[in-house]
């Protein structure tokens, strides 16, 4: 795919590696519609990148939400080229001390809110008779689970399974489908989950360049599932 001049979808898009998506795609020409919940982060990032980056704040684990602002958003003459399902929420611990509240959160968002954006897009993605393309951002945790992570391990193999599935279903509407599973990264999403960050994590940038190969592979050429990891993963 040519991104230059393509539309593009990227959830999570005010920090971390969302924000270093939408930033490579803006560098690659592309018109990006920035999703998060964070306003405030969400304008810092378009004084940076510029008018080709739209910054919409929403939550995407309301389904109402989301059905509004792609059914204003997009229709037959207007069609996205590009869904980066990318935000995600974690928190670790034991399953008898997880809140409830915890664990749906990350259902709601990590699943729930990837499923709201790609079955509402994935209609319009259908009409182009150019290529279009979905990438998941699951985890290494989706792959191989540890203890401790058992809310965020199901949702993450979840996005694998959802991947998959979503890959055979719509090849022959020349739509692939990719399911990238990273490492530790050095971004907010650590912050948050009460988890040091550092330099030996994955870099959000590297990543963000890894996404853009996926997006220029040959058309009748896909990725469909990459896992990457940090070399050296433990603090220097």
């Amino acid at each position: 795919m040519q991104i230059d001049k393509k539309i593009a979808v990227v959830t999570g898009a005010s920090s971390g590696l969302g924000a270093a998506i939408s930033t490579a795609l803006v560098e690659n020409g592309a018109r990006v519609y920035g999703l998060a919940r964070n306003k405030n982060a969400l304008d810092e990032l378009k004084k940076i990148l510029g008018e080709n980056f739209i910054s919409v704040e929403v939550d995407i684990s309301e389904e109402k939400a989301v059905t509004k602002w792609i059914s204003k958003t997009f229709s037959e003459q207007c069609c996205p080229d590009i869904l980066i399902n990318n935000a995600g929420i974690g928190s670790f611990g034991k399953i008898d001390e997880i809140p409830t509240t915890e664990w749906l959160s990350m259902v709601n968002t990590n699943i729930n809110g990837m499923y709201y954006l790609t079955s509402r897009m994935v209609p319009f993605m259908k009409q182009k008779i150019d290529s279009s393309h979905v990438i998941n951002i699951g985890s290494i945790l989706g792959t191989m689970a540890r203890a401790e992570s058992a809310a965020y391990s199901t949702t993450k193999f979840g996005v694998r399974g959802f991947s998959e599935a979503l890959f055979k279903e719509l090849r022959d509407f020349n739509i692939k489908v990719t399911c990238l599973n990273p490492g530790s990264i050095d971004s907010e999403f650590f912050k948050s989950s009460g988890i040091e960050a550092h330099q030996n994590m994955l870099q959000p940038q590297d990543l963000a360049a890894t996404v853009i190969h996926i997006l220029h592979t040959p058309d009748n050429m896909l990725i469909n599932e990459l896992t990457i990891r940090p070399l050296n993963p433990r603090k220097p």
